[in-house]
């Protein structure tokens, strides 16, 4: 597994409840904060399944 899937889903759930306590204590900027890292934790997610893809083609092909 692709330390990137790793990293992405510590950023998701760490900027889910970052956002969470913004919505709660009404703190606008740490809620856009979490929403913000929840997303790149997203994102972060996705490239390590894409090298995860990609590598268990590579090793398909060989």
């Amino acid at each position: 597994m692709d330390k990137n899937r790793v990293e992405g889903t510590k950023h998701e759930v760490k900027g889910a409840l970052k956002e969470g306590v913004g919505k709660v204590t009404g703190n606008r900027l740490k809620e856009a904060a979490g929403n913000l890292e929840k997303n790149a934790g997203k994102l972060q997610k996705e490239v390590g399944k894409a090298a995860d893809e990609q590598r268990d083609a590579d090793k398909r092909r060989h």
